[in-house]
C-alpha cells in the first residue's frame, strides 16, 4: 500500500512538473502571461503561479518581468531550450505507443494567410479532424509574420522566398502569379500592350510594411527580372484588402492564380499581360529546427502537402 502511494505520489509530481515547463515554454514564446494564458485555456493566475513554482524548484530567476513584457533571463535561455527538448522528447516517447494515428493526440498551433485558410485548408480540415479525432487545431491566419519559434507555432505555411531564419522548409509548389485589372479599370485607363505603358497606370502596391517604398510591376524577361516603376496612389498590407482594391477599379494587381480563379471566371477581373509574368511564388512549409518533431505535427505537414496538391498551380 505504501509503495503504492508513493508511486502515485511521484507520477504526480513528475506531471505538475511536466506542466510546469509546458506553461513556461509558452510564456516565454510569448512573452506575455496573459497571451500564454489565453492560449492554453488557463487563469492567468495559475500559470503565474506554475512559473513561480518553477523558479523556487529551480533555485533560478528564469523571467525579467515587467509591466509590458517578459524576457528569459540568461539562465532562463538555457532552461527553456531543455525543455522544448525535453518536452519534444516526450511527444516523440508517446506516439510510439499509439499504434493506429486515428489514437495521435495534443494541439496544434498553425499559421497561414486568410486566402490558404479560407480557400484550401478549412473546407478540407475536416477530413483531417476525423482522420485524427484526438487532436486540436489552433489556426492563426494572417499576413504578418509571426514569430515561428518565440510565439510557439508548430508550423506555418508561407508564401514567397525564404529568408535564413534556422527554420526548416519544406517545399509545397509555387503559385502562377497574373496580371490583373477590373473591367471598369479597364474601360476608364485602357488596356496595357507592354509593361512600358504602365507608367501612365495605376497599381494596387502591396507591402508588409506599410511606409516601405513600393517595387512596381515585376515580370520576367527569360530568366532575366525587371521592374517598371508605376503609379497608384493606394498600398496596403493585406491580401483580402488588395484584391478588394482591385475589384473597386483602384488599380492593377499581381496575384496567384489560383486566388484570382473565380474572378476571373466570373469576369469581375480581367487577365492583362500575360506573356509579361512575375515569377512563380514558392509556397512552403516551414517549422522549428528540433531534433524530434511531434508525430501530430507530422501528421499535419503530410496532410497538407497530400491537399496542396490539388490547389496550388
Amino acid at each position: 500500500m505504501s509503495f503504492t502511494v508513493s508511486t502515485q505520489t511521484t507520477i504526480g509530481q513528475n506531471v505538475d512538473k511536466i506542466q510546469s515547463m509546458q506553461v513556461f515554454v509558452r510564456v516565454a514564446e510569448l512573452s506575455n502571461f496573459t497571451r500564454a494564458a489565453e492560449s492554453l485555456g488557463m487563469p492567468k493566475g495559475s500559470v503565474s503561479r506554475l512559473v513561480q513554482q518553477l523558479e523556487t524548484r529551480m533555485s533560478a530567476r528564469l523571467l525579467h518581468r515587467s509591466t509590458r513584457r517578459v524576457q528569459l533571463t540568461q539562465d532562463g535561455q538555457v532552461f527553456y531550450e531543455r525543455c522544448k527538448e525535453l518536452l519534444a522528447n516526450m511527444d516523440e516517447l508517446e506516439s510510439m505507443f499509439q499504434s493506429h494515428p486515428s489514437t495521435v493526440s495534443g494541439r496544434l498551433r498553425v499559421d497561414m494567410s486568410v486566402a490558404m485558410a479560407r480557400d484550401l485548408v478549412l473546407p478540407r480540415l475536416g477530413e483531417f479532424l476525423n482522420r485524427y479525432p484526438a487532436i486540436e487545431i489552433e489556426l492563426s491566419s494572417t499576413d504578418h509574420r509571426v514569430d515561428v519559434v518565440r510565439e510557439g507555432f508548430d508550423c506555418v505555411v508561407r508564401v514567397g522566398a525564404l529568408k535564413d531564419s534556422g527554420l526548416i522548409a519544406r517545399p509545397l509548389g509555387e503559385f502562377t502569379v497574373v496580371n490583373c485589372a477590373s473591367p471598369g479599370y479597364l474601360q476608364r485607363y485602357g488596356t496595357p500592350e507592354h509593361p512600358n505603358q504602365l507608367t501612365q497606370h495605376a497599381m494596387v502596391h502591396y507591402e508588409q510594411t506599410l511606409g516601405s517604398r513600393p517595387t512596381g510591376f515585376e515580370y520576367l524577361e527569360g530568366n532575366l527580372l525587371k521592374v517598371v516603376k508605376t503609379g497608384g496612389a493606394v498600398t496596403v498590407n493585406s491580401t483580402e484588402t488588395y484584391s478588394s482594391a482591385c475589384l473597386a477599379g483602384l488599380g492593377i494587381i499581381q496575384v496567384p492564380l489560383t486566388g484570382a480563379r473565380n474572378a476571373l471566371a466570373s469576369g469581375k477581373l480581367v487577365s492583362i499581360l500575360p506573356q509579361f509574368r512575375a515569377p512563380p511564388m514558392p509556397v512552403s512549409l516551414v517549422y522549428p529546427h528540433r531534433l524530434n518533431l511531434s508525430r501530430r505535427a507530422k501528421l499535419f505537414m503530410d496532410w497538407m502537402t497530400d491537399i496542396a496538391h490539388d490547389f496550388i498551380a
